[in-house]
């Protein structure tokens, strides 16, 4: 009841002198202690059962005592008093501690406050507040006050006391001051038996649960007693490299600063892989599937694989023997390479000009402009100019600058004329026979020496001959000429096959047929001669009847121009 009341007005001192947080940031009181036994960084630092910070530091002062660091993190507590006290008490059985602390002594109302604790201005905890060991307290440990009753130090406590009056022999004032500092001890003693009274049925259960933790190590304690020998060799082992273990552990915080964000970006990972992994457990059963028949399948490929290896020996011969071809194209290729590179710009000139595309116009457009399509065909647009210089003749012609051959004179003159054989009439019409165009089988012969009078009177009589032969075989040859007068009528040119010539001439027969008249240009004859020239006429009848006559030809000037058509045809 006492001490409720006392913490109680404790919490109304603090609260209603108006100790406040005028600190900002963590208020640090450097206490010392004459042992700072089992006290370890980071422990709760109370007040009155509250937490109100932890302990930040340990260090050694100068005269060998335990300066402990408290970090005061509360608003409220952050004024401490020169009458304050600080006590190390057990936080459990397990031998965890904390420091319980009293920032300033009860007063009586209208009692001046303590002064506030110094602030270190330099040295050792510079800018933290000093409670000297004067305000602290050390209690002793249940557990050291148990270990007096136990072997052999209950033996030691017999004979310290035995030796005690020697020791103790005229030292009454000492004695007196270590019985001052064991009271507080003992006070602290009766506290922790009264709060292990409270915690009796607690106790029961830990004994009771130590019971069944301890149980399955006594069924396996050869287990246990292996994992302790390992454990100890472990031991040894790690205090034997423990410099490397304590460098390891020194950059462990680094080393996990580092995998924080590849952790980070594995967990990304992971949440986007969970569709795809999903979606892969939906086809497992076809993988497995794929999988099992994917045995047959290589049973089968192994006779293949064993051929290829046969195949891969004839294939090294091969290889082998193709090496100098191998090796003559690389040096080809080596030679070529400006070719190719010349090649590419000319190509690539050509793609991105348009060449390619720009050629088959020009061949298009040619092939358009040169050629002509009429009812009969094709045929090739052309003009051949004729003039004196392209006719055969066998004196010189005025106004043509071609040349002849120098006279010859003497005995040359003689061999050369008698070399030379004149053409007959004979020789040309057996030419004609043989297919060659009449017309230049002529013009050849008066080219060699023929007289062209001679060419003109043959033609006058194969003509006559022509008419007569025509006429007895007019008969017989209607007969056939319903059957075949389409295969055997010549062709009908249109008049604009020959330019400059009369136009065809059509008489309509009174009796139902008609009779169509070709003019076929006449070809330019030697100079000086006169050519006569056939003109066919075609007689179509209804009556299933045709005769062919020939016709008073025209006789044109040799200079005059003409076609090259009309030259082919004139013949």
């Amino acid at each position: 009841m006492t001490v409720a009341l006392a913490a109680a007005a404790l919490v109304l001192v603090v609260f209603g002198t108006g100790a406040g947080d005028d600190h900002k940031g963590d208020y640090k009181v450097r206490a010392i202690f004459s042992n700072a036994f089992t006290v370890i960084a980071g422990e709760d630092v109370k007040i009155s059962g509250v937490k109100v910070g932890t302990i930040s530091d340990l260090e050694v002062t100068k005269d060998n005592k335990a300066a402990v660091v408290l970090s005061i993190t509360e608003p409220g507590f952050k004024d401490f008093r020169k009458d304050a006290t600080c006590t190390i008490r057990p936080q459990s059985l397990i031998g965890e501690r904390y420091v319980e602390c009293t920032p300033t002594q009860p007063k009586a109302q209208g009692d001046p406050q303590a002064p506030k604790l110094e602030e270190i201005k330099d040295g050792d905890g510079k800018g933290q507040f000093l409670l000297p060991d004067s305000q602290t307290i050390k209690p002793v440990d249940i557990d050291l006050v148990g270990n007096i009753m136990r072997l052999p130090y209950r033996q030691r406590l017999s004979i310290i006391i035995n030796e005690l009056g020697t020791g103790l022999a005229a030292n009454g004032g000492a004695l007196r001051e270590a019985i001052k500092e064991a009271n507080p001890a003992l006070e602290q003693t009766d506290k922790v038996l009264a709060i292990l009274a409270d915690q009796n049925e607690t106790l029961a259960d830990l004994a009771k649960n130590g019971d069944e933790v301890l149980r399955p190590l006594a069924r396996d304690k050869e287990k246990v007693a292996d994992f302790i020998d390992k454990a100890d060799k472990t031991a040894v082992a790690s205090a034997e490299r423990r410099s490397d273990i304590e460098a390891s552990l020194e950059k462990f915080p680094a080393f996990l600063k580092e995998l924080t964000p590849t952790m980070e970006r594995l967990g990304g990972l992971a949440d986007e892989m969970t569709p795809v992994l999903n979606d892969l457990n939906s086809a497992a059963p076809q993988i497995n599937q794929f999988i099992k028949q994917l045995g047959p399948f290589s049973a089968a490929g192994t006779p293949a694989l064993k051929s290829l290896g046969d195949t891969a020996d004839v294939g090294d011969q091969a290889l082998i023997k193709a090496k100098p071809i191998v090796t003559d194209l690389g040096t080809f290729a080596t030679q070529a390479k400006p070719l190719t590179k010349n090649l590419n710009s000319l190509l690539t000139s050509l793609k991105t000009t348009g060449g390619i595309e720009r050629l088959m116009d020009f061949l298009y457009f040619s092939a358009a402009s040169t050629n002509g399509y009429d009812s009969l065909g094709h045929y090739l647009r052309a003009i051949f100019v004729v003039t004196n210089c392209t006719t055969y003749v066998i004196v010189r012609s005025p106004g043509c600058s071609a040349n002849f051959e120098k006279p010859a004179t003497g005995d040359a003159a003689v061999a050369r004329a008698s070399s030379k054989k004149t053409p007959t009439v004979e020789s040309v019409n057996q030419e004609i026979a043989d297919g060659r165009s009449p017309f230049l089988a002529r013009q050849d012969a008066v080219a060699a020496g023929l007289d062209p009078a001679l060419l003109d009177g043959d033609a006058e009589n194969s003509s006559s001959d022509s008419k007569s032969t025509k006429k007895s075989d007019s008969k017989s040859s209607s007969k056939s000429s319903s059957g075949s007068a389409g295969a055997s009528a010549p062709i009908s040119l249109p008049t604009s096959v020959f330019p400059g010539q009369p136009a065809t001439s059509s008489s309509p027969s009174g009796s139902g047929s008609g009779s169509t008249t070709t003019a076929t240009p006449q070809a330019p004859a030697p100079a000086q001669t006169t050519s006569t020239e056939t003109t066919t006429s075609t007689t179509t009848s209804t009556t299933q009847s045709s005769s062919t006559a020939p016709s008073s030809g025209t006789t044109t000037d040799p200079a005059a121009a003409s076609t090259l058509l009309d030259y082919l045809l004139g013949g």
